[in-house]
């Protein structure tokens, strides 16, 4: 008999601190960052307003690491999917350590840390996934997009989007 589990995160939030990237001796990319999620609720009994704060240590691979090391800031607000790991260890001193972090394989860039909503005139909504298992090219939809006049016949102007220096690969 056949036993299903499921072990699926979404979380959208803040970064707490910069992304730190670093490489494995094999030459893989691996960067980690923080989260803070926010929620707010009124007790049943008619209290005042509480407010919790949860922190969660994010973690990514491959492709998906570069990207996040080079996009995302402090502040940035993030929409990410992954899975829940907990890992143990013994330190140099032999003192046990376990930690609980995201393994992410998908990472959306919702807003900038000033909070100015990424993605510009995209109109049906849709950001661009980043997924770590295919990664795809960095749409304009995800990063900060500039624009350039083109000249255009009979004195008009028309807008391009040159997003040629954004793509970080």
């Amino acid at each position: 008999m056949s036993v299903r589990s499921l072990n699926k995160v979404m979380l959208i939030g803040n970064l707490t601190r910069d992304p730190n990237l670093r490489f494995t001796p094999t030459g893989t990319a691996v960067c980690s960052f923080g989260i803070a999620t926010n929620r707010a609720w009124t007790p049943s009994d008619g209290g005042e307003k509480q407010e919790r704060v949860d922190f969660h240590n994010i973690v990514s691979w491959a492709k998906l690491a570069e990207i996040c090391g080079q996009l995302l800031h402090k502040g940035d607000k993030v929409y990410l999917e992954g899975r829940i790991q907990t890992r143990d260890w013994k330190t140099e001193e032999g003192v046990e350590k376990r930690i609980t972090e995201i393994i992410i394989d998908n990472m959306m860039l919702l807003s900038n840390g000033r909070g100015g909503a990424m993605g510009g005139n995209d109109q049906d909504g849709a950001g661009e996934d980043l997924g770590q298992t295919a990664p795809t090219p960095v749409s304009a939809t995800t990063t900060r997009a500039k624009t350039k006049p083109a000249a255009k016949t009979d004195n008009e102007v028309e807008v391009v989007e040159d997003v040629s220096d954004d793509i970080p690969f």
